[in-house]
C-alpha cells in the first residue's frame, strides 16, 4: 500500500471511531456579556493518548475544558464524545478533576473515594473491590480512614484523582489538578498520574500552565492562542510509555520545553497588549 493510500485508510478508520476518542469541531464559545473565550477550536483526541494543553492566562482553556466535558455548551461547533454528539451533560465514561480541593472535610479517605459509587447504589462487594484498587494505586492505603484535614494538598489532590478513578472513566479531565502545589510536589504527582494512565488505559487530557509538566507527561501537546482562544499548533513528544520525570534528563525535553516558551510568549505578550487600556487622546 502506498504511503497516500495508508494515510487514507488512516484517516477513514479514525473517522470510523478507530481511534479517536473525542473531538471538537469548529467550536466556540461566548459568554453572556460578548465575552469570547474560545475562537473556533478543532481538537481530535487519540483514545488511549496523554494529551496536555497549554496557553496563556485568561486564553479559555479552563472553557476548552468545560466544552469538552459536557459541563459547558459550545456556542458553535460540535463536540463528540466515542462519535456521539454532547447532550448537554457529562456523559458516561467521562471523569473530570478540578484544582480546587474538592474532598468533604467530614468524610475520610475512604468514604470521599467511595461517595460517587455509594450515590450511583453500587453493591457493598464491587465498592470494596474498586476501593481497595484505588487506595493501591494512590499510595493511599495507609490513609484510608484519615480525614483531609490532617493531610497534604498533594495527598487531597490524590483523594479526588481516586474519587475519580473509582468511577471507571475512559476519558479523564484535568484543570490543572497540582497547580497548588509546589514544584518537587508536583513532579511527584506527575509520576502517580503516569501510573494512572497506563494501569487505567484510559484517555487523558491535562490543561496545565507548567510547560515542564507538558513536556514531561504529554504524548502531545497543545498550544493555545491568546483570547479568543484556539490550538495554534500541536507537537509530539514521542516519549515511550512507560516514563517518569526522569525524563527530564533527556535532551530532547529542552527542546520540547523550548519550543512550548516561544510559542507560549508570543501569545502571553498578546494578552499582555488585550489588558492594557486604550491609550486615547486627551480631549
Amino acid at each position: 500500500m502506498s504511503a497516500v493510500a495508508r494515510k487514507v485508510d488512516d484517516a477513514t478508520r479514525e473517522a470510523a471511531g478507530d481511534g479517536l476518542h473525542a473531538e471538537m469541531r469548529g467550536v466556540t464559545r461566548v459568554y453572556p456579556g460578548g465575552i469570547h473565550a474560545l475562537a473556533a477550536t478543532d481538537l481530535r483526541l487519540r483514545r488511549g493518548e496523554f494529551y496536555s494543553v497549554i496557553g496563556p492566562s485568561g486564553c479559555g482553556k479552563s472553557t476548552l475544558l468545560d466544552v469538552l466535558s459536557g459541563l459547558s455548551k459550545p456556542t458553535g461547533g460540535e463536540v463528540l464524545f466515542e462519535g456521539r454528539p454532547l447532550d448537554g451533560r457529562v456523559p458516561e465514561g467521562v471523569g473530570v478533576v478540578f484544582q480546587e480541593d474538592a474532598s468533604f472535610a467530614w468524610l475520610n479517605v475512604a468514604d470521599n473515594i467511595t461517595f460517587g459509587l455509594r450515590r450511583n447504589g453500587v453493591d457493598a462487594a464491587e465498592i470494596a473491590r474498586r476501593l481497595d484498587h484505588a487506595l493501591r494505586l494512590m499510595g493511599l492505603v495507609d490513609f484510608a480512614t484519615a480525614y483531609p484535614a490532617q493531610l497534604s494538598g498533594g495527598m487531597r489532590q490524590r483523594v479526588c484523582i481516586a474519587r475519580t478513578l473509582v468511577m471507571q472513566p475512559r476519558m479523564i479531565l484535568l484543570d490543572e489538578p497540582f497547580g497548588a502545589l509546589d514544584a518537587q510536589t508536583r513532579l511527584v504527582m506527575g509520576d502517580e498520574l503516569l501510573k494512572v494512565w497506563r494501569a487505567t488505559g484510559a484517555t487523558v487530557l491535562l490543561i496545565t500552565h507548567a510547560l515542564d509538566e507538558a513536556a514531561m507527561l504529554s504524548d502531545r501537546i497543545g498550544v493555545m492562542s491568546a483570547r479568543p482562544g484556539h490550538i495554534i499548533e500541536e507537537l509530539e513528544t514521542n516519549w515511550p510509555r512507560e516514563r517518569d520525570s526522569r525524563i527530564a534528563a533527556d535532551p530532547a525535553f529542552g527542546a520540547i520545553t523550548a519550543r512550548l516558551w516561544t510559542l507560549l510568549r508570543e501569545e502571553s505578550l498578546k494578552t499582555l497588549q488585550q489588558s492594557k487600556p486604550s491609550q486615547g487622546k486627551p480631549s
